[in-house]
């Protein structure tokens, strides 16, 4: 409203500028200050022909004129009724003001001072939009609106997000409600002397659902809730981030009891170190804010402090000290009853046929988050929709689940025969080792069409949920990541090996090198860990010398290499089984783990091929990019 009453006041003032310059006679009135005269002087210049025409203001016995020179005069008339008819004598044009609007006369008046009018009101205006950091040019922007509080509030009736709306991760929204159940009924606490933690953090990887349980508390705890990122506290001015964690924890306290939720508090909550920068630091100054404002607290005030990060092992140590952090909530993967009912959460609203099945579904997303859930129930309506279909089938999910884990099927991309042949040999080796190796995971689906960034993959899923992974699994997969280098090498020669691999590589490498540097399993290094506190690895530093990080490399080299000469022998030993998978792949570019399976053991034998010679000539120039890589969930 006060927005609207500015405008309206800003479009008069313009318009009755425009309707004053658009008048001619005031416009010659005002080019030049009038020149007062005595009224027989004005007679007299009248009676001389030098007058062009006046305007008689009746209200004010009060004539203006202008000579035949352009200048501008003005006298004060008597009662002289005998004017009129000697100004008429001598062609004088005469106008006449009745006097019934004195906008003429006051805007003759203000006319001279308009600029400096103008100036001062852009100044004024300027100044408070300044004062109340509100939007509209300087406003959000300017110096004294930086150290105004970002925060957003929400009132419960406003959020139509509930714990209802929450699933698969029971023990953590199990331990909010209790932080709603302290708002709302805070005698069954104290009565026995407890206290509700001043602040909770939520700890868990991206996409499972930390963001969605403050939303849910701000639905579901009736008071207010303020909500803010981390990343809008810090500014490039030095005191503005510690200036607006004042601001929001005074708004806090003002309508309190509420709750404070801060996202990604990792922006502002990064551990201090101990490097003298020789100045203030923006971020550390934040930060110190942060965390007075949090110990500060009157025990009953009732303001709690809700944080979200993904990086808990970044934040400074003060910060999740108990009276300030006392509660830290792991939010983790849901487990395969947690994915099921992840999904008939955000399947409530579509329309599901009956030979759905949301636990098959479960089972078979091991290691997706509530986030990537939601994306496949989404993906799979799309999926129906397109086709105009009533309902969403079982079918169409297993189509999503194929686009999220393997990406987007590149329909308008063509192979030539030599390189689908080659690519299915690389899958097929993939998928052979997988076979043959000890704690594999299941081999879901093999497939050479492109999707993403690879002509072909093989997707292995695993049985059920894995808490941890031991040795024996960690090598089986840097072999089967192997399996398609080793595949190209055996039936085409060393001299015809692509840069599909480049995927594989990538892979096998990153795991050989945790577990030397991380995992402890070497028995040169021993049980050592060669991480620094920031999860970095440290290479040839202060901390690790040059001969400990050679014997690193060397380690990893020795994995990687004894590995590789096992994987050969293996599909050296199984050749023809690697060309039965390979002709099957070839025919119909698809299998399932199933019919590998079978395959494997001799039981599909409908698609012979004559085993490629290894002489033969590939044209891979346009393989740069591609690359067939196998895809572990």
């Amino acid at each position: 409203m006060k927005k609207n009453i500015k405008n309206v006041i800003t479009w008069i003032c313009l318009l009755g500028f425009l309707l004053l310059i658009a008048n001619p006679f005031d416009e010659k009135l005002f080019n030049s200050g009038p020149q007062e005269l005595s009224y027989s002087t004005f007679i007299k210049e009248a009676e001389n022909g030098n007058v062009k025409e006046v305007l008689i203001r009746n209200s004010t016995s009060k004539v203006v004129g202008v000579f035949r020179n352009g200048k501008v005069f003005y006298t004060i008339t008597p009662v002289d009724f005998k004017m009129v008819d000697k100004l008429l004598e001598n062609n004088v044009e005469i106008k006449v003001d009745t006097g019934e609007s004195g906008w003429g006369f006051i805007l003759s008046q203000l006319l001279p001072w308009l600029p400096m009018l103008l100036i001062i009101g852009l100044m004024v205006y300027s100044s408070r939009q300044m004062q109340s950091g509100g939007k509209g040019g300087i406003g959000s922007s300017s110096a004294l609106g930086f150290g105004k509080t970002k925060a957003k509030m929400f009132q419960a009736k406003k959020v139509n997000v509930t714990f209802k709306d929450v699933a698969g991760i029971d023990e953590a929204k199990q331990e909010l409600e209790e932080i709603v159940d302290f708002l709302k009924n805070p005698q069954k606490f104290q009565r026995l002397g407890g206290k509700i933690p001043r602040g909770v953090l939520l700890v868990g990887d991206p996409g499972n659902g930390k963001t969605l349980l403050a939303r849910a508390i701000a639905g579901e705890a009736g008071v207010p809730f303020y909500s803010i990122s981390g990343s809008d506290f810090v500014e490039v001015f030095v005191g503005v981030g510690a200036s607006r964690v004042r601001d929001m924890f005074e708004n806090a306290k003002r309508n309190s009891p509420c709750i404070v939720f801060i996202d990604e508090i990792d922006a502002v909550g990064r551990r201090r170190d101990s490097v003298m920068r020789g100045g203030n630091d923006e971020r550390e100054q934040t930060l110190n804010q942060l965390l007075v404002e949090m110990d500060g607290f009157d025990e009953k005030q009732g303001v709690i402090v809700l944080a979200a990060t993904n990086r808990s092992d970044v934040l400074d140590p003060a910060l999740l000290r108990p009276g300030r952090f006392d509660r830290r909530i792991t939010v983790q993967y849901p487990d395969m009853g947690g994915r099921e009912k992840i999904l008939k959460v955000h399947s409530k609203n579509v329309p599901i046929a009956p030979d759905v099945n949301l636990k098959v579904i479960a089972r078979g997303t091991p290691g997706f988050s509530g986030a990537e859930l939601a994306n496949l129930v989404n993906e799979a309506a799309l999926l129906a929709a397109r086709e105009n279909k009533l309902a969403v089938s079982m079918k169409d999910f297993e189509l999503a689940k194929d686009k999220v884990i393997m990406g987007t099927e590149r329909k308008s991309m063509s192979m030539t025969d030599e390189e689908k042949r080659l690519t299915a040999y690389h899958e097929s080796g993939h998928a052979l080792i997988a076979l043959l190796v000890p704690a594999s995971d299941p081999i879901h689906k093999v497939t050479i069409i492109p999707r993403g960034g690879a002509l072909g993959m093989v997707v292995r899923l695993p049985e059920k949920d894995k808490l941890s992974t031991s040795k024996t699994e960690l090598i089986s997969n840097i072999k089967v990541n192997m399996g398609g280098r080793a595949a190209e090498e055996v039936i085409f020669g060393e001299d015809k090996i692509t840069t599909g691999a480049s995927q594989d590589i990538k892979q096998a490498t990153n795991i050989a090198k945790n577990m030397i540097i991380k995992w402890g399993m070497s028995e040169k290094l021993g049980f050592r860990s060669f991480y620094n506190s920031d999860g970095y690895y440290m290479e040839a530093s202060d901390q690790i010398s040059q001969k400990t990080s050679e014997t690193i490399d060397m380690e990893i080299k020795e994995l990687i290499d004894n590995a590789y000469k096992e994987v050969k022998a293996l599909v050296l030993e199984n050749r023809d089984k690697l060309v039965l998978i390979a002709t099957n792949l070839i025919e119909q570019e698809t299998l399932t783990g199933e019919e590998v399976r079978k395959i494997f053991d001799g039981q599909i034998l409908e698609f012979k091929e004559k085993e490629p010679d290894s002489t033969l000539e590939f044209s891979l120039g346009g393989l740069p990019n591609s690359e067939g890589d196998s895809k572990d969930v």
